[in-house]
């Protein structure tokens, strides 16, 4: 059985899918039927839109409710979990906080700035019911970005099990779904990649079964005055988090590995490993000292 790898770019990222097959014929539709799939997701929820679903309640807001599919209202109802279990840092309404926060930004913003665009956050100001959501306030805005790619990423290992691979790699930009061991019965190596040197990792976690996400403010950034801003906004000051610089965990799913991730980068250095602690879940992070935490992959340094 041979090992077939396709690569594509897709929701700001690029996805890799790995799969072992009978032949190439199966791979081949696999392949398409995942690519395709994820394309609809990036349509149907990619703020960048004009059509997608997203666009839609974030134009209607202020104005009126928009009917929603029960697909929509399964992604709401997860994130009000992960606004709930983060105590509030995780909520998916700070996306308007990138009109303050971003590379074009010459200066800090003012407190005056802040508070207007802090009135329209909130996960308990979005009202919803089981077909509709609305947004009260005009200038809300929902973004699924911290949510849907791992639920992307769960959804096409499904997929490709249903179609007959048992043993593959899902990766949408960092997101990781493993279906079974390799081939031959050895575990898949997944790199985490150094916070501050990025051709080398920093840690190299086996498994075999389950999913594993890696993010990390270090990724994204802009520098106002000389000073580095991470492009992760804590929701209730508005202002950039100073927390761990890298963070992988593995849990059975990848959109539940994904939130416990996110989750744990909205905090302090120290309450985000406490965080994870607390979950119980394998983990490994990167603080601002380059120190690493957790018990999850084997430590590699450049």
């Amino acid at each position: 059985m041979e090992t077939y790898q396709f690569d594509f770019q897709a929701m700001g990222c690029p996805c890799e899918l790995r799969l072992a097959a009978v032949d190439r014929s199966l791979a081949n539709e696999v392949a398409r039927i995942c690519t395709s799939e994820t394309q609809r997701f990036e349509s149907k929820y990619s703020r960048y839109r004009t059509d997608s679903v997203t666009s839609q309640v974030n134009n209607a807001s202020g104005r009126h409710p928009v009917t929603i599919d029960p697909e929509v209202a399964a992604i709401l109802d997860y994130s009000g979990v992960c606004y709930v279990q983060s105590n509030g840092l995780f909520d998916i309404t700070s996306g308007v906080l990138r009109q303050l926060w971003n590379k074009n930004m010459r200066r800090l913003p003012t407190d005056s700035e802040l508070d207007f665009y802090l009135e329209k956050v909130g996960w308990k100001k979005i009202e919803m019911s089981s077909n509709e959501v609305f947004l009260p306030i005009k200038g809300m805005q929902l973004d699924f970005g911290g949510v849907v790619k791992e639920y992307v990423a769960d959804v096409l290992a499904a997929k490709a099990r249903s179609m007959g691979i048992e043993h593959g790699l899902i990766n949408l930009g960092g997101d990781i779904c493993i279906i079974g061991s390799q081939p031959d019965g050895t575990p898949w190596s997944i790199g985490v990649t150094h916070p501050t040197e990025s051709n080398c990792a920093i840690a190299v976690i086996e498994l075999s079964e389950g999913a594993v996400t890696t993010s990390g403010g270090y990724e994204r950034y802009f520098d106002i005055d000389g000073v580095r801003y991470s492009h992760l906004i804590n929701p209730e000051t508005g202002w950039p988090v100073e927390g761990l610089l890298s963070a992988s965990v593995a849990a059975p799913t990848s959109i539940v590995a994904g939130s416990l991730t996110s989750i744990a980068l909205l905090k302090t250095p120290e309450d985000g490993i406490r965080f994870l602690e607390e979950c119980a879940t394998p983990y490994f992070a990167v603080d601002q000292q380059l120190g690493c935490h957790g018990n999850l992959g084997d430590i590699r340094y450049a």
